[in-house]
């Protein structure tokens, strides 16, 4: 195919213009660019501030959707979409989730992780087929993560989803993004011209990495999987995090830490079952009676 037939005909995005303050980068010392590098990603933070309303609503829908039984899929392309596969990978350590329940999609599949896959972002087809495969319904919530907001792969994933009844987000650094009109939600965050022109790993990725981390961690929040601060659903998979569980279980419960180590054996290393048993006296199947109960909720269940 000729380059002159693949180039979007739309306007060029903010994200793609050249900031001249930064034209002159090759010929400046090491320590003057880490410092206009450290300027620029210092407004990201004030741009997301910007959309919280948005992002807010975004996650409040999704978490509905979630506690009704949906699934939540981010889907994007390149540097959006490693994003999205890494935010998913964290929940199920961080919130003891099931793999599926957060899933990332990325173009040209988990060979994108590490390596450019050619003309996958383009591939609209692809990306509708994606949510086919994985049977996207009404219940499941699905947001979209390009930083252009035109990413084909993204658009074609959203318009499946729209079409199987799903809730549709989408997340750019652009105004006036395509992806925004083919969300329900539309999340810009406006983080302008890159250090390197076009290079939206930079400003635009750090924009999507925080926004990420909202919407797992605040859905995480309201489904109950935590209590209050503390990683109460974690997996206990390593000694760190071994260390960790018995700590929160000790907090939590003022037990001292050989207590809380014994009733975390005893519990299979489910914190929640070790707190309910220490605090109301129960072996390990009766807290988890409790927990089941209370929907899970320990808040819930230690006030019951």
């Amino acid at each position: 195919m000729e380059i002159s037939n693949m180039i979007d005909p739309l306007p060029e995005p903010s994200t793609e213009q050249s900031d001249p303050r930064y034209s002159q980068i090759d010929r400046l010392p090491t320590d003057r660019i880490a410092r206009l590098m450290n300027q620029a990603d210092a407004a990201v933070p004030a741009a997301v501030a910007v959309a919280i309303p948005a992002i807010s609503a975004a996650i409040d829908a999704i978490a509905e959707r979630m506690a009704a039984g949906g699934r939540l899929f981010y889907v994007g392309a390149g540097t959006s979409g490693r994003l999205a596969v890494l935010d998913a990978s964290e929940c199920p350590p961080t919130f003891g989730t099931d793999p599926s329940l957060v899933q990332g999609v990325i173009a040209g599949g988990l060979d994108a992780l590490t390596r450019s896959v050619e003309g996958a972002e383009d591939d609209a087809e692809a990306g509708a087929a994606a949510l086919k495969d994985l049977e996207v319904g009404p219940l499941d919530s699905v947001v979209g993560v390009s930083a252009s907001g035109r990413a084909p792969f993204v658009l074609g994933a959203l318009a499946e989803a729209t079409a199987r009844g799903a809730l549709t987000v989408g997340l750019s650094c652009n105004d006036d993004a395509p992806l925004s009109a083919a969300a329900e939600h539309a999340i810009e965050v406006v983080v302008g011209p890159e250090l390197v022109t076009g290079s939206t790993r930079l400003k635009a990725g750090t924009a999507q990495k925080l926004v990420l981390n909202m919407i797992s961690t605040i859905s995480m929040v309201k489904l109950g999987r935590t209590y209050g601060n503390k990683m109460i659903e974690m997996s206990a998979m390593n000694s760190k995090l071994a260390g960790r569980a018995m700590r929160i279980v000790a907090d939590i419960t003022g037990a001292d830490r050989e207590t809380a180590g014994a009733a975390l054996d005893a519990a299979g290393g489910q914190a929640k079952v070790a707190v309910l048993m220490i605090q109301h006296g129960l072996d390990a199947d009766g807290a988890r009676a409790l927990l089941e109960s209370h929907g899970e909720r320990l808040s819930d269940a230690l006030s019951g």
